[in-house]
């Protein structure tokens, strides 16, 4: 029996160009729609620009035209770039819209009638010299929790909290780089706390994963604090109704856009929008990076119980991007645009690497360049299009081009790539990608075995008919496995449908065998990635961004990420025992977001630490290397257990962080001089 869903990726905001970091979702949803579709599934994709807020009105003011020019010029360039790496929404709308004013307004309206809003009168960042009152992206100071500095006015990136503006230590504005100044002002929240028992069974009854759940109950145990849900003007985006300077603050309408998106494609098509997001009838997805999961996991499912409209059946939720293990940087020309990639490389590469790195949870992937080469050209080129070219060819010079029926021989083989079916539909449900693209691999190299065991090119010489069976036999099994990628790789898949000719490929396809049926000729699948153009792409992303620094003189304190610790003296520093220290066991931290545990050999003598460097490091990684080890640091009881000992490393925090390694020949016990 075939389901109908909903699906929605989250909505880039109207601000800047999309990059290879968002593509990671908006591909991971892309190829999930693909396969439900594929399924015979009835499934809809949307999504739409998020439109509103302070940015997006300072850039127009700086650009010397209106938010709303800003915004088509914008809409248009996304447009074109999620289509050039062949993301087919269903409908890409956007939020400064009709039909999100009017969602807006009904849920607005709907938790005002449920006693869920309420107005209080708050103190409020305001800068001076601008004549701005100033959201909390456009404030930046010291997180008041872990003190890391350079932190937006709502949450830090280095240990995850969140926080009001007025809680930053040292508070800066974003635009003028003055201190701001606080000013009354009345403002509407919305109360979460009403909420917190519904979405307590919300979440036990799946909305979120398991590791998610976990993160949110540490906010569930600080308690869930009410939302300042308006905005003063100036401001870009929707009054609030009987207001005449107060406007809907981005995030309460950002999330409603994929309500209006929605709407206006049932308005275009015939459908009832009301059956559709509302009666049930319809599964409701929403994929989203972990950074917004606060939002989505909390804010969004309340104001729906508010309004009495549905809440979606569940969150995916995924990690960021790291390129070559670190963040993403300009000045290294890994801080890629979507437009400069395409500018070099054949989309269907990132599709294909992006894939076999996704598994379904919330952790963050690497697009090592190096292995991107490597993995597109053996097992893409090499493995997966080189089937079907040593094949194809063959059959269409010196065969007429028409199948017969597969050899006998190669029974076992097409029942073995017919059987992988219900394995490789299982992954591509529960989003790991990257289990179904091994085992699509796996059946490659059986295939491409078979080929070089029967030697279609040498026994064309002496038996034409036998070849044609080898090679109907080849391109059926190339065929079944153009139908596993084809979620994945659907340009591929389109040139293979041409080839073959025959209709669009879907799973029921598994079932039947392409017999003594006319092809046509072969045109190349996808070629080999050059590494001159890797470099090119890189080279050209490094435009218009300062060039690092040369200089290798010691840097002063105010070129320094962090500024220098208090003095300490000989004696002091002579009471740390620093021991090189081996990682015999290492494993992520049930409900901690960035510690992991490590088990440490120095020497005979056990110690058992926690190390906030799970943004960096994957465990298994981690087994067997050397470390430096404070080995005499006063054991400490933390809410996982108790550490006892440090690990020293270098680095500004989260994925840039670097551990310290001995030379080669150091011996676990040894300390450090």
């Amino acid at each position: 029996m075939s389901r109908k869903m909903l699906v929605t990726s989250a909505l880039p905001y109207a601000n800047g160009p999309i990059h290879i970091g968002h593509l990671v979702e908006y591909l991971q949803t892309d190829i999930w729609v693909r396969f439900q579709k594929a399924c015979g599934n009835t499934c809809y994709y949307f999504c739409a620009d998020d439109t509103h807020g302070t940015p997006v009105m300072i850039r127009a003011k700086n650009e010397g035209t209106m938010p709303e020019e800003l915004i088509a010029r914008v809409h248009r360039e996304h447009v074109q770039d999620f289509s050039d790496f062949q993301i087919a929404f269903d409908n890409y709308y956007t939020t400064h819209s009709e039909e999100n004013r009017q969602l807006s307004e009904r849920i607005y309206t709907g938790a005002l009638k449920a006693g869920s809003i309420v107005k209080k009168t708050i103190q409020q960042a305001y800068d001076e010299q601008e004549q701005m009152w100033l959201p909390d992206r456009y404030i930046k100071g010291t997180c008041p929790r872990c003190r890391a500095e350079n932190q937006y006015g709502d949450s830090c990136d280095v240990c995850g909290a969140h926080y009001q503006a007025t809680e930053l230590i040292n508070p800066v504005s974003a635009v003028s780089g003055k201190p701001p100044i606080l000013k009354e002002s009345t403002h509407y929240f919305f109360k979460l706390s009403d909420y917190a028992d519904a979405l307590k069974k919300l979440f036990e009854a799946g909305y979120v994963q398991e590791s998610v759940k976990n993160k949110l109950d540490e906010w569930f145990a600080t308690g869930l604090k009410d939302w300042d849900i308006s905005r003063d003007g100036p401001y870009f985006g929707f009054k609030i109704p009987g207001e005449e300077n107060k406007y809907f603050y981005v995030w309460l309408d950002a999330p409603i856009g994929y309500m209006a998106s929605c709407k206006n494609y049932c308005d275009r098509h015939g459908l009832d929008f009301e059956q559709v997001w509302n009666s049930g009838e319809y599964e409701i997805y929403h994929f989203i990076g972990k950074d917004i999961m606060y939002f989505h996991a909390l804010f969004w499912p309340a104001l729906l119980m508010a309004a009495k409209m549905r809440c979606p059946d569940k969150l995916f939720v995924h990690g960021f991007l790291t390129v070559n293990g670190q963040k993403m940087s300009k000045s290294k020309g890994t801080f890629i645009t979507a437009r400069t990639y395409l500018n070099h490389l054949d989309p269907q590469y990132l599709r294909y690497y992006y894939a076999t790195k996704l598994s379904g949870d919330v952790g963050d992937i690497d697009l090592n360049v190096n292995d991107f080469v490597n993995r597109v050209n053996a097992d893409l080129v090499g493995k997966l299009a080189n089937l079907p070219s040593r094949s194809g060819p063959m059959l269409t010079k010196h065969l007429d081009g028409k199948l017969g029926r597969p050899d006998d021989s190669a029974a076992d083989l097409l029942e073995e790539l017919r059987h992988a079916k219900q394995a490789i539909v299982e992954n591509y449900e529960t989003l790991n990608y990257a289990a179904a693209l091994r085992l699509i691999c796996t059946l490659a190299d059986k295939c491409n075995k078979y080929v070089e065991d029967h030697q279609p090119w040498a026994l064309i010489k002496t038996d034409p008919e036998k070849t044609r069976a080898v090679l109907t036999a080849v391109l059926n099994a190339a065929r079944l496995l153009t139908i596993y990628l084809k979620p994945v790789l659907p340009a591929f898949a389109e040139k293979m449908e041409r080839f073959l000719n025959i209709p669009p490929l879907t799973f029921a396809d598994t079932e039947t065998t392409l017999e003594n049926h006319v092809i046509n000729n072969f045109e190349r699948l996808i070629e080999r990635m050059d590494q001159k153009k890797v470099d090119a792409m890189i080279e050209d992303s490094k435009q218009n961004t300062p060039p690092e620094t040369t200089d290798t003189s010691a840097p002063s304190e105010a070129t320094l990420e962090e500024p220098l610790a208090a003095e300490c003296t000989i004696d002091d520093f002579m009471k740390v025992d620093l021991r090189i220290a081996k990682v015999v066991k290492a494993s992520a931290v049930e409900g901690a977001d960035k510690l992991l545990s490590l088990e440490l050999d120095l020497g005979g003598l056990k110690r058992h630490v926690f190390a906030g460097i799970s943004k960096a490091y994957k465990p298994e990684d981690l087994i067997g290397r050397l470390v430096v080890c404070v080995a005499n640091l006063k054991p400490r009881k933390m809410k996982f257990g108790l550490s006892e000992g440090m690990v020293c490393a270098a680095g500004a925090g989260g994925s840039e962080v670097f551990l310290i390694s001995p030379d080669p020949g150091a011996k676990p016990g040894q300390r450090v001089h």
